[in-house]
This record gives C-alpha cells, sequence and structure tokens, in this order.
C-alpha cells in the first residue's frame, strides 16, 4: 500500500459529541477513542483479527482498535470450532478479540476486553484527535456461509466503506426531513457481526453522526426498555421477524422517529401498522453482503425500491439465456450480480420479484418461495410462517406445504386466505402449525435448516 494514500476519518462525530449509549449513558467520541487507542496498543503486531465481541460497544471499540493497528476485521456468522478453524487456515496471523469471559478458542491466540475494566467510563479522555485511516486498507471481511457451509469472505476497504455509510445517512435524513443524523439514537435487534447490523448499528453512528446503544434486546419487552432509555430522536434498527414479534406482543411501544428493516421482504400491512403504532417513519433496506446497501423505500406508501446515491443497476442476459442484474456505482466499483430477480422501472428504481435460487415450479407454473413467503405472513393471525417445497418427489407431482405459528387459526382458515392470494397451484395441500421456525440471530431461515426442520416434523413419507 502506498504511503501516499488517501485517508478518510475513523469517526465522523466531534469530541463532545455522543457516539454511543450504555445503560442509558451517553458516551462520547472523546471517551470512545480512548478505549480503541488503549485497546490498540494491547492487540498483537500482525492481523487479522475476527472480532467475537456480542457487547455492540465492545464490538466497535474492537473494530475500531484494529483500524488504528492497520488490521482487518473478520466478521463471521458464528463462532464455531470448524468455523474459526477454516479462517485460521486461511489467515496465518489471525487473533479473536471477545468481551465473553467464559469463551475458549481453539487454535486462535486470544485477546479478551473485559466491559468493567478495560471498557469501564474513563476519567481522564484526552487526546480527542481522530486517527486518519487509508481508504485502500482492507477493513473488513464479511463471511457469510454459502450452500456449503463454508464461510464465504467479502472484501470491504474503508473508502468503499465510507461512501456507503455517506449515502445510507444521506438518505435516512432525507425520509426524516434531517440536515443530517447528529443526535438520532439508535437500538439495533440484529448482530454487529451481519452485515446489515454491521453497517446500520455500527458504521452509521461512526460514520453518519448518530449513537448507538451497546446492547443487542431481543424479546419485545428489553426492545422496549432499550427505547426508553434513549432520548429522542431515536430510532430502532430490526428485521420482519424481530418487527413482527414487536408490533403483535400487546405491550405499549415508546414513541420510535425512525425504524429500519432488511434482511426479507416487509409486508405494505406490517410496515403501516408499525408507523401507526411507533408514530414515525419504516424505512426498508435492500441490500446484500457483496454490494453492501444498494437501496430503500417506504414501505407503507410504495413498493418500488430507489438506488442509494450513484447507484446503477442493469440487466444482462448469459450465454443460457437467463437474466441477472448488476449493480455499479458509488461504493460498488465493479459491476456486481444481484441474486435477485427485478423489475427494473429506470436504473434507479426497480420492484423486487424475489431471490433467482428460490424460483419454483409446480404444475407447468413458476413462483418464488420470497413471493409465496410474503403473502403467507400478510394473512391476519399468522405469526410467523414459511413455506417449503419437498426435493424428494417427481416434479409432476410436488406440492408445497406450509408451516406457520399461527395459534388462533385453523389450516382451513389458512388455506382459504392464501387462496384470494395466490396461484392456486401454489396453495398448499398440507398446513403444519408449529412453536416456531428455526431462524437465526437476524431473523433469516436457511434452507438447510428449514429442511432439516420440515423433516423432523413430517411422518415418514407424508411429503408424498
Amino acid at each position: 500500500m502506498s504511503p501516499r494514500s488517501p485517508t478518510r476519518p475513523l469517526l465522523a462525530a466531534a469530541a463532545d459529541d455522543t457516539v454511543a449509549w450504555r445503560d442509558g449513558r451517553a458516551v462520547s467520541a472523546r471517551e470512545f477513542l480512548a478505549h480503541a487507542r488503549a485497546l490498540a496498543d494491547r492487540l498483537p503486531a500482525q492481523g487479522p483479527m475476527v472480532n467475537l465481541c456480542t457487547d455492540r460497544y465492545a464490538f466497535a471499540v474492537g473494530f475500531a482498535a484494529a483500524l488504528m493497528q492497520g488490521h482487518a476485521s473478520l466478521l463471521p456468522p458464528n463462532a464455531l470450532d470448524d468455523t474459526l478453524a477454516g479462517l485460521r487456515e486461511s489467515h496465518p496471523g489471525l487473533y479473536a478479540l471477545t468481551d465473553d469471559e467464559g469463551l475458549d478458542v481453539a487454535a486462535l491466540e486470544l485477546v479478551r476486553l473485559r466491559r468493567g475494566v478495560e471498557l469501564a467510563p474513563a476519567a481522564d479522555a484526552a487526546g480527542a484527535t481522530v486517527p486518519q485511516v487509508r481508504v485502500d486498507l482492507q477493513a473488513a471481511y464479511l463471511l457469510t456461509s454459502g450452500s456449503t457451509g463454508v464461510p464465504q469472505p467479502h472484501t470491504k476497504d474503508w473508502g468503499s466503506l465510507v461512501e456507503n455509510i455517506r449515502a445510507e445517512s444521506q438518505r435516512l435524513a432525507q425520509f426524516l426531513g434531517r440536515e443530517d443524523l447528529r443526535g438520532l439514537g439508535l437500538v439495533a435487534t440484529v448482530p454487529p457481526q451481519h452485515s446489515y447490523g454491521f453497517e446500520s448499528s455500527v458504521l452509521l453512528p461512526m460514520l453518519g453522526g448518530a449513537a448507538f446503544d451497546a446492547g443487542r434486546p431481543f424479546y419485545p419487552a428489553d426492545i422496549v426498555r432499550a427505547l426508553e432509555r434513549l432520548p429522542r430522536p431515536r430510532g430502532l434498527i430490526t428485521t420482519p421477524f424481530h418487527l413482527k414479534a414487536l408490533l403483535l406482543a400487546g405491550i405499549a411501544l415508546p414513541p420510535v422517529d425512525a425504524v429500519l428493516s432488511a434482511t426479507a421482504a416487509l409486508s405494505p400491512q406490517l410496515a403501516q401498522l408499525a408507523e401507526r403504532s411507533f408514530g414515525g417513519t419504516l424505512i426498508e433496506i435492500y441490500g446484500c453482503t457483496e454490494a453492501g446497501q444498494v437501496a430503500t423505500r417506504r414501505t407503507a406508501q410504495t413498493d418500488l425500491w430507489t438506488t442509494f446515491g450513484e447507484l446503477r443497476i442493469h440487466a444482462q442476459t448469459d450465454a443460457q439465456g437467463e437474466e441477472r442484474f448488476l449493480v455499479q456505482g458509488g461504493h460498488v466499483s465493479e459491476p456486481t450480480p444481484l441474486a435477485d430477480v427485478l423489475q427494473l422501472e429506470a436504473p434507479t428504481r426497480f420492484r423486487l420479484l424475489g431471490r433467482a435460487n428460490d424460483l419454483i415450479k409446480v404444475a407447468g407454473r413458476r413462483s418464488s418461495l420470497a413471493h409465496l413467503n410474503y403473502h403467507l405472513n400478510s394473512i391476519d393471525g399468522v405469526q410467523d410462517g414459511s413455506f417449503w417445497l419437498p426435493d424428494d418427489v417427481p416434479d409432476d407431482v410436488v406440492r408445497p406445504i406450509a408451516f406457520v405459528v399461527a395459534p388462533g387459526l385453523s389450516a382451513a382458515q389458512i388455506v382459504a386466505a392464501l387462496r384470494e392470494r395466490v396461484e392456486s397451484v401454489f396453495v398448499p395441500r398440507r398446513v403444519v402449525h408449529v412453536a416456531s421456525l428455526p431462524r437465526e440471530a437476524t431473523g433469516k431461515l436457511t434452507a438447510r435448516s428449514l429442511r432439516e426442520f420440515a423433516l423432523a416434523h413430517l411422518p415418514t413419507g407424508a411429503t408424498r
């Protein structure tokens, strides 16, 4: 790397601006930088770092300290021994950072970050100069688990992350009718290691002027308490799964100025309910690990997505005659394929039709599982639900099965509601009531976990 490489600041906040909230206490940029500098002095000389911190403040301090040392941060989908062992093979200098005193990581040098010691309130956080980071520094490796279960790395340099967050902060400020996001407190239900959680709950405060809450509440009552600890304006970063559970919990909700949702398509009914319940604006974000954040929409008002800043999307037909969609511009320097099927209205506006790899064919008709799940979860009384297409039967007789969390509805009622929403060939011949679905912390339901779940909940031969 050239020593003359351009740089961008590690923080956008002024020294005394609030960048985080810990148990209701404001943390200034000055104190945050003091914690990060102290940790940077303890890090090994060589990197990269795998950041396993669960506390969002500890995670952010660790990420900042790694940048100060010129180290990249690896953000794995889990902390399983096999995952970390695989990362160790491809990154010989890898070390792990954790705030879990009981965690033991085999074959990795471990740096422990004790929240009550190294992250104690700083009595004298002197020296508030914000470090500059080279734009070409490989700042993060976002790791997603592919179909084989092997984490697939997607490298992000500091310059692209800064441009990504600049576009997001400008768009959100526009939605909220503000000049910028300074003073906006954010509570997030998603982990910081996930690309959406990393961008919107860590980088958006660091680079966009907002402030994040250190926790990661999961249950509705915990989310409400976390929101109530923050002054207004405040926002909630969540997923459709967490949002639906919160809105249907039957508890009083505090006013929230902005609600961000991602990881799965949100129904307009749920978006409208969220805006009525919180009295704020719900903004849905579309993106992927490969390209980062791509577009937003105000789902309560439109089904059209609008790309960030200079991002543009175009269609391309491959040698097999299959159409795919690529995005480029802004923080995406090279044409990057999207894994979804879109309906382009313009290079900056589109409708989302579903994942390219979840298209299914029943009785000669084509649809997508995302489209079917969208309508299933739009039924009043369905708390959660997913279609599943058995893979052990011939194509000419296969029929979808629906798994639902809907204690107040019968299978017949669900089928009747679906007949009004989807083509008859996709109406499930079997509706299975379950207590819950095996979703990940982000609310995602992987194909593998759903298949294992389905086979465990169906008697032998029931799919035929």
